[in-house]
């Protein structure tokens, strides 16, 4: 079974969050969001805004398009 693109986006955002060493509330506190915001994106449970696709980029330091490139 294939995973749709709010899995693979979660996926992602886990990962860059986990290679940077911060833990979810952290993550979330940069973010400017709360932390089971963050658990229910990385669980791919979330239809994310854009608004909110740019504050998870800019708190992994990465461009938004990074967090998109494996979405379809």
């Amino acid at each position: 079974m294939t995973s749709g693109p709010e899995e693979v986006f979660g996926k992602e955002v886990r990962l860059l969050r986990r290679k940077m060493g911060l833990s979810q509330e952290s993550f979330a506190e940069a973010c400017g969001l709360h932390r089971t915001y963050i658990g229910s994106v990385e669980r791919g449970e979330r239809n994310v805004s854009l608004r909110n696709i740019l504050r998870i980029a800019h708190a992994l330091q990465v461009p938004a398009s990074a967090l998109l490139k494996d979405v379809k």
